[in-house]
């Protein structure tokens, strides 16, 4: 079977909406299995790119978590041939999903903001950047941090309604319904009733609609707050069992939400000893809604059985839980930061006297003596590519209004923002006052031209009046071939010239 090639868009276009219904309709097992045909006989990078990122979704919902590291060994070697933002989004999401699992806190934060860094230079709405926010919020719910998760949801829906794809797939009650028991956990059975009722209340349409139209493997999400009010004694607005369904999801998460919404329905229904038996014989994954769930559900069936003394002990152990899991946050953070920084004193030390003669002591950047090297090796090795002079817009009147200080944490930033935005093996060299300059190997015109309205869109969404208030930064840019022979200087005065005809056009406009 002959799977996408380059000019086979359509056909990509297909097999990736079919993956997508597959996961989504909690099958990712089916899901894996065609993947891995399209990993087998697929030569297409992009196709590749998405497939594998596919793959390890797939590894995750199944709980096959030993197999995602080679997953995603594989995955960073496809993707830095189609480096697309919305596929270095997805991949850092999953990758801080299995750092967090591996126990590496510090590594998961680095890759959670890579992943909204990479998601937030997406410049047209298309399903895999949606779907990668929601992967993010997912990540995010998963190891406590709710309002970055609220956020990424926010992200991905707007992204999905603006690329016409169906509301209803990015309700995402999975990460309100996380919220929602934490609050209980930490003694907030008021802040949990009412986010329970908001993801009813986000459902589209009525019940039977509603049901219809969500996706299957967010159902028992909604089943479980339905279930999670009855618990509460609170009224709720349908039957919860219709949406947590048959126990026939490969998904263990899905699995647990079925039996933990059992043990609320016994409790709601009157049977709290038949409640506190079942969860006697279920063994929940602490990873479905944390490890203080089950006995938070313990102390709720003890109360309704007017055991008191039970509850609270039950309760004690819900808030023991969830503290040890706040401390294991902590600690995993500190031991994470004390690694990074005996590693960089470590870097620091071997390089120091290499790099102080290459490297601006300001920013951090290759200075102008690097970038002439490193073009005299582009000549070396007959490589062409393209220059590029970035000019940060009424500098002076970051220095003249709020002092050279702050002037330096702007060109800090600007430095920061550059190398954000580049490409691998693209060059970013600070030449002197406000000026950057950036060289794109292998690269034509029309490739810098778009690169430079990413920069210029990044530079004009970063927040700069929290650092400037009422000064605004802007950046002009101008490109030229570089002409290998003659060395920087003949390309760099032909961009400048071209950066400042961009300057004087946008002050005429």
């Amino acid at each position: 079977m002959a799977w996408p090639s380059a000019g086979l868009a359509a056909r990509a276009d297909d097999y990736r909406d079919e993956v997508r219904r597959l996961i989504r309709a909690g099958r990712s097992d089916e899901a894996e299995r065609l993947v891995d045909r399209v990993l087998g006989e697929s030569r297409d990078t992009r196709t590749l790119a998405y497939a594998i990122l596919a793959k390890i979704g797939c590894l995750i919902n199944l709980g096959r978590y030993n197999e995602c590291p080679a997953a995603l060994d594989r995955a960073f070697e496809l993707i830095r041939d189609y480096p697309e933002p919305s596929h270095l989004g997805e991949l850092h999401a999953h990758a801080a999903y299995v750092a967090y699992l591996g126990g590496s806190l510090d590594r998961c934060v680095t890759h959670l903001v890579r992943s909204s860094r990479s998601l937030g230079l997406v410049s047209r709405p298309v399903p895999e950047a949606a779907d990668a926010w929601i992967d993010l919020a997912t990540t995010y719910s998963l190891i406590g941090f709710h309002g970055h998760a609220l956020g990424a949801v926010d992200r991905g829906r707007r992204m999905a309604a603006a690329a016409g794809l169906p509301g209803a797939e990015y309700v995402i009650p999975e990460v309100r319904v996380r919220l929602a028991v934490s609050l209980d956990h930490r003694g907030d059975a008021e802040g949990c009733i009412r986010i329970l009722r908001d993801v009813l209340g986000q459902l589209p349409g009525a019940p039977q609609q509603a049901q219809a139209q969500l996706p299957e493997m967010d159902r028992p999400y909604v089943g479980y707050a339905l279930a999670r009010l009855t618990a509460f004694g609170e009224p709720a607005p349908m039957p919860a069992y219709p949406w947590l369904g048959e126990p026939r999801s490969h998904d263990p998460l899905v699995g647990d939400l079925r039996a933990l919404g059992a043990v609320c329905l016994d409790i709601a229904d009157g049977r709290p000893e038949q409640a506190v038996t079942r969860l006697e014989r279920i063994s929940v994954d602490a990873r479905t809604l944390g490890a203080s769930e089950p006995p938070r559900l313990r102390a709720l069936a003890y109360a309704a059985a007017g055991d008191h003394a039970a509850a609270h002990q039950a309760d004690r152990e819900a808030f023991r839980l969830t503290a040890q899991a706040i401390d294991r946050l902590r600690d995993l953070f500190i031991d994470g930061v004390e690694a990074r920084l005996d590693h960089d004193d470590l870097r620091a030390t071997v390089a120091r006297y290499a790099d102080e003669a290459l490297t601006d002591p300001l920013t951090g950047l290759p200075n102008r003596r690097h970038l002439e090297q490193h073009v005299a090796a582009m000549a070396d090795r007959s490589e062409r590519g393209v220059i590029g002079v970035l000019d940060l817009d009424s500098f002076k009147a970051v220095n003249t209004v709020h002092g050279h200080l702050t002037g330096d944490a702007v060109l800090q930033r600007a430095a920061g923002l550059l190398a954000r935005v580049m490409r691998r093996g693209d060059f970013v060299a600070r030449y002197g006052g406000d000026e950057f300059v950036v060289v794109l190997p292998g690269a034509q015109l029309p490739e810098a031209y778009e690169v430079g309205n990413r920069v210029i869109g990044t530079f004009g969404t970063e927040d700069w009046d929290a650092l400037v208030p009422g000064t605004p930064i802007t950046v002009s840019i101008g490109w030229a071939e570089l002409d290998l022979r003659s060395g920087v200087q003949n390309g760099f005065e032909l961009a400048d010239r071209a950066m400042y005809a961009a300057k004087h056009a946008a002050r005429a406009s």
